[in-house]
């Protein structure tokens, strides 16, 4: 009889999953956490071989093995390399789930605790981001940057070194007619993050789908999706946000948009988790996606630019050609390609404020490849990504800028005189 911690982490593990693992090692080159701390346990097949262990009641859920459990980013390019499908993904955050319930929290750590009581929250992540703006307008942020606070408050100036100038609120109409003839209606996710640093970047993926055919309609009072708490093990938590969130958009509507990598990547999910929710999520799509087969009125840009493949985008929608395609039709870009492309960048929600260390080393990595190419733009598409990349080109002294792949498209449309 196994003991009963094994029964906790039970349930909800999918064990015909887990024992697909033939421990071949084919995943452990392709992982982030390795390729820094060079760990057996901090790989997917050693991480794998911990949570059997625990499932079967062979070993204790201990601090150690919740730490390494910790380090892991969820970037799921075991996913993308492992022979034998094993959903590493899933499995890692059901067993999260079962160290929430052994510890009964997401995650024990203050500051975790911190973020993920305010992330997943817009208005008290709207709160935040203002006080911040009038931080950085007071020349504040540069008290919070300097090394006296990274030494005495690191968290909190690495906080700081992230956060591009933070915009005044702007809000998306909550409908946006299409233009020319009308291909259907599409309602669009505003995310977190993306509505509270990168309010353009909504802005302009309405633009472009109202260009291409599509009433969109933006719910005013959508909230979270709940990705972090998901990838945190805080189902219940993850669960509510879902059903409140697929409440916002009814049953008339074609397609739902994101225009952020881990929000598509959970919400694509929710019928796994959310079983009544299936119909809603056959029904999300990457922006990406949708805009492919438009026909966009695209003037020239003359520019270079390399594409970062978001971790949640490649390896969760398993979306790498599509973006490409787009920017590929753009008149005068020249996109070049980006070694090791889909090398997470160490944003992963918030992974980058808990674990700054790991985060840096694989950001050094990912910088240096951009340097590699020459080019002066770095698209992704992902917030995180985006935020993560650019603290890296400010820190070397780059004038480099990263973008996210519909403000190309919108700088494109306009070049074109729409």
């Amino acid at each position: 009889m196994a003991p009963e911690a094994g029964h906790a982490l039970l349930d909800g593990l999918d064990m015909e999953g887990l024992r697909r693992c033939v421990h071949c090692g084919i995943c452990v080159p392709q992982c982030p956490t390795y390729r820094v701390l060079g760990e057996e346990m901090d790989t997917p097949r050693g991480r794998l071989y911990l949570m059997r262990a625990v499932a079967e009641g062979r070993l204790a859920p201990s601090a150690t093995f919740a730490r390494h459990l910790d380090l892991c980013l969820g970037c799921r390019a075991c996913e993308s390399a492992c022979p034998a499908g094993v959903p590493f993904g899933s499995l890692l955050e059901a067993t999260r789930a079962g160290l929430a319930r052994e510890r009964a929290t997401a995650d024990a750590r203050p500051l975790a605790r911190l973020l993920y009581a305010i992330f997943p929250e817009p208005s008290r992540l709207s709160l935040v981001f203002r006080l911040l703006r009038l931080a950085q307008r007071t020349g504040l942020t540069r008290v919070m940057r300097s090394a006296t606070a990274a030494r005495l408050l690191p968290h909190l100036a690495g906080m700081a070194a992230l956060l591009p100038e933070i915009p005044a609120a702007e809000r998306v109409p909550a409908l946006i007619p299409a233009q020319g003839r009308a291909r259907g209606r599409v309602g669009l996710l505003t995310g977190c993050v993306q509505r509270a640093l990168y309010p353009h970047v909504n802005r302009q993926t309405a633009y472009l789908l109202s260009v291409a055919g599509w009433d969109v309609i933006v719910p005013p009072a959508q909230g979270c999706c709940g990705a972090l708490d998901l990838h945190a093990g805080n189902l219940a938590t993850f669960r509510d946000r879902a059903r409140a969130l697929a409440a916002m958009f009814g049953p008339d509507l074609d397609t739902i948009v994101t225009n952020a990598a881990g929000c598509g990547s959970a919400m694509k999910e929710y019928g796994h988790w959310v079983p009544e929710l299936a119909p809603f999520a056959e029904r999300v799509r990457d922006v990406s996606e949708v805009l492919l087969d438009a026909e966009l009125p695209l003037g020239p840009l003359p520019v270079t630019a390399t594409y970062h493949d978001a971790c949640h985008l490649a390896h969760g929608q398993k979306i790498r050609a599509e973006p490409r395609a787009l920017l590929g039709r753009i008149p005068a870009l020249r996109l070049v390609p980006l070694t090791e492309s889909e090398l997470c960048c160490g944003s992963a929600g918030v992974y980058n404020l808990l674990e700054p260390q790991v985060a840096d080393r694989l950001l050094e990595m990912k910088v240096a490849r951009v340097v590699e190419t020459g080019a002066r733009l770095v698209v992704a598409g992902n917030p995180g990504c985006i935020l993560q990349i650019a603290k890296g080109c400010r820190q070397r002294g780059l004038e480099i800028e990263v973008v996210h792949p519909v403000e190309l498209l919108a700088r494109s449309v306009r070049a074109a005189g729409r």
